[in-house]
């Protein structure tokens, strides 16, 4: 929160340095008086439209570097610092606006008229007739600001393994299965045949070719 409080109070104040380029750079609107009324020099000029065209370019290049310089600073990002980014590209959009006009021509164009006397030129005031253009700084900080994050931003661990499979971990109370034992003698498999030499009947249930002969005592002497 104390972030993004100070990133709006620093974009505020660097609106005062964007009304002072406003000024310098937007075109002047000449007009000429004859006594009886303020008419414009040249009626096909372009230069009403630029002061917002001019408004709107330097909003859009501000907006760029806003929103650069916000994720180099915090990659993280977060709801409040973007907040807070939007709130003061806003505000110092309008302070930039109302200071531009301030320092401008004066906005008394009779009384302007009246002091320069007739057929003389003076300038119009500076004014922003399309008021959305005070939308192109919050809105450009916030759409580089967006793009970085995705393209760059920090990412949350996978649940999913390297083969696309989401992974599986035993719970740690789970009981461990404990090997089968070997069988005795050493037997590997399941046969019903005995092994040869040990005297077990064969498939037939007869002694087979390979059994010992039984036992029989020794003849008396």
């Amino acid at each position: 929160m104390r972030r993004g409080v100070l990133l709006a109070l620093a974009l505020v104040v660097l609106g005062l340095a964007f009304g002072a380029l406003w000024l310098w750079l937007a075109p002047r609107v000449p007009l000429v008086a004859d006594g009886k009324a303020v008419y414009l020099k040249d009626s096909e000029g372009e230069q009403p439209i630029g002061a917002d065209g001019t408004f709107a370019l330097i909003g859009l290049g501000l907006g760029v570097l806003t929103g650069l310089t916000v994720f180099l600073w915090r990659r993280a990002g977060g709801a409040t610092l973007v907040l807070g980014m939007a709130a003061g590209a806003l505000l110092g959009s309008v302070v930039a606006w109302r200071l531009g006009v301030w320092l401008g021509p004066t906005q008394d164009v009779v009384a302007h008229a009246k002091e320069v006397g007739k057929n003389v030129t003076f300038d119009a005031p500076l004014k922003l007739a399309a008021k959305g253009t005070l939308l192109a700084w919050p809105l450009a900080a916030c759409a580089v600001h967006l793009l970085l994050t995705a393209a760059f931003g920090p990412r949350d661990p996978s649940p999913y393994g390297p083969d696309g499979v989401p992974a599986w971990t035993a719970p740690s109370d789970a009981p461990k299965r404990r090997p089968d034992p070997a069988p005795a003698g050493g037997a590997t498999g399941s046969g019903d045949t005995a092994p040869e030499g040990t005297g077990g009947p064969g498939r037939d249930g007869r002694d087979g070719p390979g059994a010992p002969a039984p036992y029989a005592p020794p003849p008396a002497g």
